[in-house]
């Protein structure tokens, strides 16, 4: 199976990229396929009627080819004030305006990563609302990765064996669900 992934973060060097990094290789060691995407790939302006009027950005397009193409989705986003990234609000809001709608039955687990002490969960609760709102199935289950900006040893891996083994199991309940779905 194949999944589009990408950390809702454009800072370089971003604790989210390393997250999504490390679960796109479990993605592939479990044996499946993993569309690593950058999230300056699908740069959008400010969601706005008057430019939708017009037609829609070529990178909403861009984004709902490439996450159709998989069977589900996978974004470890940071926390901002206790909330998502604008810019990911912003993604999901053009998205959204496309009909059919495409979130409809999208499969998606979230992961976050932060330095504090919270590991970014709370910016995950907010991020679930309006993707289920849009139809889309959202896995129970979160992986959030406090201290991150000293959790990773230099190949990339957790420190922590048992966080390492927490995120592989995440992500192997999700692949398993994504599977029973679609048969």
């Amino acid at each position: 199976m194949q999944f589009l992934m990408f950390a809702a973060s454009l800072q370089q060097n971003s604790v989210n990229k390393k997250l999504i990094n490390l679960a796109a290789k479990l993605t592939k060691n479990a044996g499946h396929e993993a569309d690593l995407a950058d999230f300056n790939e699908f740069d959008l302006p400010l969601y706005n009627a008057d430019i939708q009027n017009q037609g829609f950005p070529s990178n909403v397009t861009h984004f709902i080819t490439r996450m159709q193409k998989a069977k589900g989705l996978i974004i470890s986003s940071p926390e901002y004030n206790f909330s998502m990234p604008g810019t990911l609000k912003n993604l999901i809001d053009w998205v959204s305006r496309v009909s059919p709608m495409p979130w409809q039955k999208q499969n998606i687990l979230l992961l976050s990563a932060s330095p504090s002490l919270v590991g970014g969960n709370r910016g995950l609760w907010c991020t679930r609302i309006p993707l289920e709102c849009c139809g889309a199935l959202v896995y129970p289950d979160m992986f959030s990765l406090a201290s991150a900006n000293q959790a990773f040893a230099d190949d990339g891996q957790l420190h922590d064996a048992q966080l390492q083994t927490r995120l592989t199991n995440t992500l192997n309940g999700f692949f398993s669900l994504v599977e029973k779905l679609s048969t």
